[in-house]
């Protein structure tokens, strides 16, 4: 069978193993996983797949990079995204330096405009694009919110900054987009807004998801359902819980808690019966096909491969939900098909995700754990997957 490189998440973990001054069989001990799989995972055998990242993350007590490695440097450049990256951890530090005199004046309604383009944007995919234009709209909407003091403009700041936020993660800089979060929650704050300062404790949230630190996770949830709570129950202050409500139930199911996801998906059932489709409220794409997402998301993070197979059978994608999500789902599905032996199918809907969102699928985690998974488990590699694992970067 194929063996990774030399360079994979296996060594990375055997070699923070090290630095902690522990053993196979003791690392093996604090994981919800076996000595035997360790073992393989180390000398290369098998891929590591996300939850078993996250769980050693926690274990080794170290960030998640250190395990996977400078996320993407080759495709980055090679897509010349990297060149891309500082200008917007530039932006992200003009938040405190008042208005640029530098910085002509625009038409409040062109700049709220303009983040709603960005976010747009992100959710198709378009990820170069968005990079590329998100520092200057930054740089405006921080001078014109300096400037006027308005309420609208300090919103669509926030939402500029989470949109940084998604760019950033997906390009797998977690630590600029910690910055961004950080931003988000600063321009929250100036603009009175709880539903941006609730979306902000779900993002949290969902960065403790990738380090594995899942009581932290659900305490954030719960900190977001408090600031929502106490606003106005609108439909945007619904939709907004029942995201919470999603988010805490993808978490509690990689940390293997299956009453807490019945309950969270139930309460995003009934946010969803009463908003319907509420897609556009913050981008968010909430509404009943993201419940029944998340609930297949639920059943791949738990493990429950045959019964997400049956889900994602069953539902049916709307032609406006975002193609981000569209993407998501199409990851979700492959992993599934992997792990029950359907590498035909598996690599079809790996193949369709890349065909949706490009930018999304070539660095997206599960992606690339999936066409890992599928090299090591196949006896004889076909063209196909072999032009896809060298598209993705292995």
């Amino acid at each position: 069978m194929p063996r990774l490189d030399d360079d994979h998440t296996g060594t990375r973990i055997k070699e923070q193993r090290k630095l902690a001054r522990l053993t196979q069989r003791q690392l093996a001990d604090r994981l919800p996983y076996s000595y035997s799989l360790l073992n393989q995972v180390e000398c290369g055998a098998k891929p590591a797949n996300l939850d078993f990242v996250a769980a050693v993350s926690k274990a080794l007590r170290v960030d998640v990079t250190a395990l996977t490695g400078q996320p993407y440097v080759i495709e980055l450049r090679q897509d010349r995204l990297a060149g891309l990256v500082r200008p917007i951890r530039e932006a992200l530090d003009l938040y405190d330096l008042g208005a640029d005199e530098a910085i002509p004046e625009k038409p409040a309604a062109q700049l709220v405009a303009g983040a709603d383009y960005l976010c747009a944007q992100v959710r198709a995919t378009h990820l170069r694009n968005a990079a590329r234009l998100i520092p200057a709209a930054i740089a405006d909407l921080t001078t014109a919110a300096w400037r006027t003091r308005s309420t609208e403009l300090w919103h669509a700041l926030a939402s500029t900054y989470r949109t940084a936020h998604d760019i950033t993660v997906k390009l797998g800089y977690y630590d600029l987009s910690a910055v961004a979060l950080d931003r988000m929650d600063w321009a929250a704050r100036q603009a009175s807004d709880p539903c941006l300062a609730a979306i902000r404790q779900y993002m949290r949230a969902l960065v403790y998801f990738r380090e594995g630190e899942y009581t932290i996770g659900q305490r954030l949830v719960a900190v977001g359902h408090g600031i929502v709570g106490a606003a106005e129950q609108t439909r945007e202050a619904v939709a907004v819980t029942g995201q919470l409500h999603l988010g805490a139930s993808v978490i509690g199911a990689r940390a293997e808690d299956r009453t807490a996801v019945d309950t969270h998906l139930a309460e995003a059932e009934r946010c969803a019966d009463r908003t319907g489709d509420a897609s556009k409220i913050h981008w968010l794409s909430f509404g009943p096909t993201n419940v029944a997402l998340h609930r297949m998301s639920a059943a791949v993070e738990m493990r429950q491969y045959d019964s997400a197979l049956v889900q994602a059978r069953q539902i049916h994608i709307p032609p406006a939900l975002a193609t981000s999500r569209r993407a998501h789902f199409l990851i979700d599905r492959a992993r599934s098909e992997m792990e029950t032996g359907r590498t035909e199918a598996a690599l079809g809907s790996i193949v369709e995700a890349r065909q949706a969102a490009p930018e999304q699928t070539r660095y997206h985690p599960g992606a690339r754990e999936t066409v890992k998974g599928l090299v090591h488990i196949s006896r004889r590699t076909p063209a196909s997957l072999g032009h896809m694992a060298a598209w993705i970067g292995l």
